[in-house]
This record gives C-alpha cells, structure tokens and sequence, in this order.
C-alpha cells in the first residue's frame, strides 16, 4: 500500500509535468513526420527523470523511510526458538 506523501511532492510534480510535455511533443511529431522533432521529444522524457531525482536529491522529494520514523517490521520466528 502507498505511503501517505504518495507523490505529493514537487520533485514528483515536475517530473511528471515534464515526462507529459515530453510525450506530447514527440507524439506530435511523430504524425508530423519530423525525426528531430520526436527525439527532442524523447530528450525533455530523458530531463524529466533528471530533473525528478536532482530534485529528490535537493531535498524536495519523499523522505527516506528511516526519516520517516515507520516501526520495524518484526520476523517471524520459528517455532520452539527461545531468541
């Protein structure tokens, strides 16, 4: 199950903003035809992973579990083990 900051953050936003404008430009230019114009298309989807994690990585994206503070999830233990 998803965390409760599931993507709701700007890091996530930007990236998914610039992937979608990715796709656009290259979808329209591949009906157009234009080679150039879908690889730059292809590039901004490239950026936008770029851009997603550098912002992670500036601290704007979701905290680390250990940040977060969750409980351990505790193993189980074999029957008849006295650990």
């Amino acid at each position: 199950m998803a965390d409760a900051s599931h993507g709701h953050t700007p890091a996530a936003w930007t990236g998914v903003i610039i992937a979608f404008v990715g796709f656009i430009v290259a979808g329209a230019f591949m009906v157009m035809g234009s080679v150039v114009g879908f690889w730059a298309g292809m590039a901004l989807l490239a950026l936008s992973a770029v851009v997603g994690g550098a912002m992670h990585l500036a601290g704007l994206g979701k905290p680390r579990r250990a940040e977060l503070k969750m409980p351990a999830v505790a193993t189980p233990q074999t029957a008849g083990s006295e650990a």
